[in-house]
């Protein structure tokens, strides 16, 4: 019976959030245009919030579980595991009120509507992983964009999604940049759990019922620890939590 509902259901939730992309590409241009960051900002929240709820179509579910206190008016390096492109939304409207930006190759900055313009105009930053002498220069300063104006960096140590939830190798290169040039941050590491069901089989179908979860973890300081103490820490955390 599922198998049947996600081949009809599927559609339903494709044509809606192609909607959601295409709509909300005019009203950031809009927004960004005419009322400048906080605008923009305020349309990429209600953006990602019809993403999510777009999922409910297929009968899934994202909880977002948020026990603890994030620190305000602190930089922040937010560290997840990868599950799937519906990673993102919940992230995204949840803790809005961080400024959220993101670590992204530089592949996704066109041809998404809504997706790249924000990617291209949020303050995020774009990195060729092919090309390690453009990929350095842009990670520093991102990491010193963040600190000064104290926003949140999203950054994924996967580098590429897990296809079924099992975390692969975090790689440190990334994040060490972010630590090194965020003295003042808080890094605060989140457990995504379910997504990869969502699009196991691709974007067609898509599962249905799937009840997935991101669980945020306390955050803690940069300042006191070594670089070494802190990415064993972050990936001992994340994955401790994933369920596999």
């Amino acid at each position: 019976m599922k198998k049947i509902l996600s081949y009809i259901l599927t559609p339903l939730h494709l044509i809606a959030f192609g909607l959601v992309l295409v709509i909300f590409h005019a009203i950031q241009w809009l927004a960004l245009n005419l009322g400048g960051y906080h605008a923009h900002k305020w349309s990429v929240k209600w953006l990602n919030y019809c993403l999510i709820q777009s999922l409910k179509i297929l009968g899934n579910t994202c909880k977002f579980i948020h026990p603890h206190e994030i620190p305000k008016d602190k930089p922040l390096i937010i560290v997840s595991n990868h599950q799937s492109l519906y990673d993102i939304p919940p992230i995204i409207y949840h803790l809005d009120k961080h400024h959220i930006k993101f670590v992204s190759k530089k592949e996704l900055a066109k041809g998404i509507p809504s997706i790249s313009f924000n990617l291209r105009h949020g303050g995020s930053v774009l990195i060729d992983r092919k090309d390690p002498s453009q990929a350095l220069p842009a990670m520093k300063a991102f990491g010193e964009y963040l600190e000064n104006n104290n926003y949140a960096g999203v950054i994924y140590p996967e580098g590429t999604r897990s296809r079924d939830g099992v975390p692969k190798r975090f790689s440190p290169k990334g994040l060490k940049t972010l630590v090194e040039h965020m003295p003042s941050a808080y890094i605060v590491p989140i457990s995504i759990n379910n997504a990869w069901k969502i699009n196991e089989h691709g974007m067609f179908p898509m599962n249905v019922g799937i009840k997935a979860t991101w669980l945020v973890h306390k955050a803690f300081p940069v300042a006191g620890r070594t670089f070494e103490e802190i990415f064993d820490e972050v990936e001992k955390t994340i994955k401790g939590s994933v369920i596999v």
